[in-house]
């Protein structure tokens, strides 16, 4: 019963980030909703039994609840996306359910990828999603703005001075390193010293 009502949900929520990008003033509260919760979810699993073996067990992820806040939920209600009304809800359960969870969602460290918003762009269209296609160099302008701001400059007002100890390691990824093996090696070498400096 529990997979039917869950492939229910995913099937008449089809494709929400397209949604949103079609009508982002409908859909961006529910996109930015759902997003959060599927990356608390996800942050909320305990270590994989492998990985509490290890000495030093580690865990990426993508992006985090904060990145859901301070870039892209704080860039829709900036180019007026979101309402007032909206980013005020947002931002008070987003807080609360961060304290209520604290002691399960522990971040050591960021690692931000930077790239310019015209390598970002071509890339995009290189990557060809269905979704995407419509997505114009302004907002990856915006959102490369949010991330410099947030993580390089630390010009984000935070709900969390916590956060602004938070090391940030910043690499440069202009470059295509994806047939560069030497490339590759250096870019991990950079996040496994960061990793293990934590």
């Amino acid at each position: 019963m529990r997979d039917k009502k869950m492939a229910y949900t995913a099937q008449n929520l089809g494709n929400l980030l397209d949604m949103m990008y079609q009508e982002p003033a409908r859909w961006s509260y529910t996109f930015q909703t759902c997003s959060f919760m599927s990356r608390l979810k996800v942050q909320l699993e305990p270590f994989p039994e492998k990985q509490l073996q290890s000495k030093k067990a580690v865990q990426v992820f993508e992006r985090s609840v904060y990145s859901d806040r301070y870039i892209f939920a704080k860039n829709l209600f900036e180019n007026g996306s979101l309402s007032d009304i909206e980013w005020h809800i947002y931002q008070d359960w987003h807080s609360f359910l961060l304290q209520e969870f604290a002691s399960r969602v522990k971040l050591h460290g960021f690692i931000y990828l930077q790239a310019t918003p015209q390598v970002c762009w071509k890339r995009l269209h290189h990557r060809a999603r269905e979704e995407e296609k419509g997505i114009e160099l302004a907002y990856l302008e915006q959102l490369h703005s949010q991330h410099e701001a947030w993580l390089v400059h630390k010009t984000t007002r935070l709900h969390f001075e916590a956060l602004l100890n938070i090391p940030v390691l910043v690499l440069d990824v202009n470059d295509d390193f994806s047939e560069e093996e030497t490339k590759q090696e250096e870019l991990l070498k950079k996040v496994n010293t960061f990793v293990n400096n934590l």
